[in-house]
C-alpha cells in the first residue's frame, strides 16, 4: 500500500526534472537571442553612422519571430535591392522556363538569290544576343543568321536593314537616371533590341614608343562608333592603378573620345561603353556581319522610327530566329553581377507578354498586384525603374523580407535562390567575408549608389535554421566600405549563432 506514494512521489520528481529541463533549455534559447538583439543594435548604432539612417529586419524562416528590426517600415533607396523585386516577380509570372523569341523578318520576296525587301530584326525586348551566352563572340548570333540565310540561297538583300524595337516603348533611360554616367555601360539604353548589352568592348594598351598614342581597339569592330584618341604612351608605371583612362561620349552621339596617360609597362585596359540608339547599332552591325560573309546588301541600316522604315505586316516572312537561354539564366546574370540593363529589360518584358506592349507602367500592372498578394502594401513602395539606379526608387526593408519570404515559401525559390551572389564565392560578394561562418553561406544581393548600401537575402545559422534578412543604410558620409564591412559583420554573426547555445 505504501508503493502507491512513494511512486507517485518519484514521478512529480522525475516530472519536475524534466520540466526543468525544459525551462532550461527555453532560458538558453531566450537568452542567446536576447544577447544576439544586444550585440545587433550596438552594430547599428555605430558612431560612424550618426547623421545616416538604418533600416533593418531579420526574421527567423523557421519560427515566424523577429530577430532584429529598426526603421523596418521606413523607405529607402535600395539600390540595387531593388532587382530582387524584379526578379522574383519576374521568375513567378513569367516562370524560369520563360525565353525569348528575337526574329528576323521580311516583306519581300527572294527571286534567282536576290532578296527584294526590306530585313527587320523584330526585337523582343532579349537581352541575350551578346557574347555572354555565345562563347565570347559577340557576333555569333548574327553570322549564324547570316548561314541560314545563305543556306536558302539568298546572297543579296535589295533593301534596308531595319532595328525594329518597337515591342517596348521609347524611353531609353529609367526615371531619375543622371546624364553625367550615359556613357558607362550600367546606364546602357533600354529598348526592344538589345545586342552585346547595348555597348562597344573598348581595349585599350599601351603605344609602341614613349609619347605616341595609346592603341585603342573595340568589340565588334563596327564602324558605327568613331573614336577621338587623346590617350599618351608614358614612361612604365611601378605604382599601378597610378593612372586612369577616361571615355566619354556625348548625349544622342556615337563619338567616343578616349583619354589619359597609359604607362607603357602595364597590361590592356578593358572596357565597356554604352551606344545611342541600339536598334540602329543592331542593325549597322548585322548588316556588316552579312556583307562580311558574302551577302550584299544594297540598302542602309535603319530603325523602325526612320521614315519609310514602318513593315509591311500584309506580307511578312520569318527569315530565321534566335531562342535565348531560359529565364533562371538570364535571372542570375541581373542578380549576381548586378546587370542593370538585364533588369529593366525583364521588367518590362512582364508588361510585353501580358499587355502587349513593354514599359514601367505595364510591369506594375504585372508586379504590384503580385506584390500585394504577398502582404506588400504598393502605395508605400516606388519603382521608377527595375534595377534600382533611380535616386526616386523607395522600398522598406518590412516590404523586401516579405519579397524574400514570398519567393521562399512559393514554388521557384531555388532558382532565384542559386541567382544570389554567395558570400565569399561569386558575384558581387565574391571579395566579401571570405574565412568566416557567412562564406559559401550566405545567399544575399547588394546594392550600391552614392550614400546608399543595401544587403538583403538569407543566411544559416550553426544549428540550420534560415534567416531572412535586409539592411540598408542611406545618407552616410564615411567610406561605403564601413557600411559594407557592418553589413558583413551581422551576416557572421547570423551564420555563427545558435539558440541552444549563448556562445559566439
Amino acid at each position: 500500500m505504501k508503493l502507491v506514494p512513494v511512486m507517485f512521489f518519484f514521478a512529480i520528481i522525475v516530472s519536475g526534472c524534466a520540466s526543468s529541463v525544459v525551462v532550461k533549455e527555453a532560458n538558453v534559447q531566450s537568452s542567446s537571442v536576447v544577447m544576439l538583439r544586444k550585440e545587433l543594435a550596438a552594430r547599428f548604432h555605430d558612431p560612424e553612422f550618426f547623421n545616416a539612417f538604418w533600416g533593418v529586419k531579420i526574421q527567423s524562416l523557421k519560427t515566424g519571430e523577429i530577430i532584429y528590426q529598426k526603421n523596418e517600415n521606413k523607405s529607402f533607396m535600395p539600390a540595387s535591392n531593388l532587382k530582387l523585386y524584379t526578379t522574383a516577380a519576374a521568375l513567378t509570372r513569367l516562370t524560369p522556363e520563360f525565353r525569348y523569341v528575337t526574329k528576323l523578318e521580311t516583306d519581300g520576296k527572294t527571286e534567282n538569290g536576290i532578296l527584294n525587301g526590306n530585313v527587320y530584326l523584330k526585337g523582343s525586348g532579349d537581352p541575350t544576343i551578346c557574347g555572354r551566352y555565345n562563347g565570347g563572340n559577340v557576333i555569333l548570333t548574327f553570322q549564324q543568321w547570316a548561314d541560314s540565310l545563305k543556306a536558302e540561297g539568298i546572297n543579296e538583300i535589295n533593301g534596308n536593314v531595319i532595328g525594329d524595337h518597337s515591342a517596348f516603348d521609347s524611353s531609353p533611360y529609367g526615371a531619375g537616371w543622371a546624364a553625367d554616367y550615359q556613357t558607362d555601360w550600367y546606364a546602357a539604353q533600354i529598348g526592344g533590341i538589345v545586342f552585346n548589352d547595348n555597348c562597344v568592348d573598348m581595349t585599350v594598351i599601351a603605344g609602341d614608343t614613349v609619347g605616341s598614342p595609346a592603341k585603342v581597339t573595340w568589340n565588334p569592330p563596327t564602324k558605327y562608333i568613331s573614336v577621338v584618341n587623346e590617350t599618351v604612351t608614358t614612361p612604365p608605371d611601378s605604382n599601378p592603378p597610378g593612372y586612369y583612362i577616361s571615355f566619354h561620349r556625348n548625349w544622342s552621339s556615337n563619338v567616343v573620345h578616349v583619354s589619359g596617360d597609359f604607362p607603357i609597362n602595364q597590361p590592356a585596359w578593358h572596357e565597356s561603353i554604352s551606344v545611342d540608339d541600339p536598334a540602329l547599332y543592331a542593325a549597322t552591325v548585322l548588316k556588316e556581319v552579312l556583307v562580311e560573309k558574302g551577302i550584299k546588301v544594297d540598302g542602309m541600316p535603319e530603325d523602325i522610327g526612320s521614315p519609310g522604315a514602318k513593315q509591311d505586316s500584309a506580307g511578312v516572312t520569318t527569315l530565321t530566329t534566335y531562342t535565348s537561354p531560359p529565364l533562371s539564366t538570364i535571372v542570375e546574370t541581373i542578380n549576381k553581377r548586378s546587370q542593370n540593363l538585364y533588369a529593366e529589360q525583364l521588367f518590362r518584358t512582364m508588361g510585353l507578354v501580358f499587355y502587349g506592349h513593354g514599359d514601367m507602367t505595364t510591369g506594375r500592372y504585372v508586379a504590384y498586384p503580385l506584390y500585394t498578394s504577398w502582404g506588400i502594401d504598393t502605395t508605400r513602395i516606388q519603382m521608377h525603374d527595375g534595377c534600382g539606379l533611380s535616386p526616386d526608387d523607395m522600398v522598406s526593408p518590412a516590404t523586401t523580407v516579405s519579397i524574400l519570404t514570398a519567393m521562399y515559401r512559393g514554388k521557384y525559390f531555388q532558382p532565384f535562390y542559386e541567382s544570389l551572389p554567395i558570400a565569399g564565392v561569386d558575384g558581387s560578394l565574391k571579395y566579401r567575408m571570405k574565412g568566416t561562418a557567412a562564406e559559401n553561406n550566405v545567399h544575399a544581393k547588394t546594392g550600391t549608389i552614392e550614400h546608399v548600401s543595401s544587403l538583403s537575402g538569407y543566411v544559416t545559422a550553426r544549428d540550420g535554421e534560415v534567416f531572412v534578412f535586409s539592411m540598408m543604410v542611406n545618407h552616410f558620409t564615411v567610406p561605403a566600405s564601413l557600411a559594407e564591412k557592418a553589413e558583413d559583420g551581422v551576416c557572421e554573426r547570423l551564420a555563427s549563432f545558435s539558440r541552444s547555445s549563448s556562445e559566439k
